[in-house]
């Protein structure tokens, strides 16, 4: 066999074993939950009514959602949550928009006593996404809003 022949059998097994790789990686890669579109909205209490405070997101994972979990905080605690913190908050409730998205929505009501006791000026969402696969997504400030009286 020449050795031109062989060189370009080689270059033939390597670009073989290359792609055959390269696909064997993509298959098995999986994603991270992602959020987006998210929004916070405060509520003040009225005379008649409680106040309240709602986050919605759209969470997605190639594996579907299982679950959105949340904390809010003003920024004046210097609270910072970790993940960790998280694993035990309170759950949004999660609609499925598609096989691979949800519409998360938390909300909280607020008494006049509560809202009387909240710190005005900057608070953060902090969530934590977990996708069907296990996978999961920590986001320490989804979001912000401003809270005034």
């Amino acid at each position: 066999m020449s050795k031109r022949i062989l060189f370009l059998s080689l270059i033939g097994a390597v670009a073989i074993g290359t792609v055959t790789a390269g696909g064997l990686a993509l298959a098995s890669t999986s994603t991270e939950p992602t959020l987006e579109h998210g929004s916070a909205r405060y509520a003040a209490p009225s005379d008649g009514s409680a106040g309240s405070f709602t986050y919605t997101v759209d969470v997605s994972d190639d594996s579907g959602i299982q679950g959105l979990k949340v904390i809010v905080w003003p920024a004046s605690s210097k609270l910072d949550p970790t993940e960790a913190e998280l694993r035990s908050a309170e759950s949004a409730k999660c609609r499925s928009t598609s096989d691979e998205t949800a519409r998360c929505t938390y909300k909280l009501k607020v008494t006049k006593r509560e809202a009387a006791g909240l710190a005005k000026g900057t608070w953060y969402v902090s969530a934590l996404a977990t996708a069907e696969d296990g996978d999961t997504t920590f986001v320490p400030r989804a979001t912000s809003f401003d809270l005034t009286r």
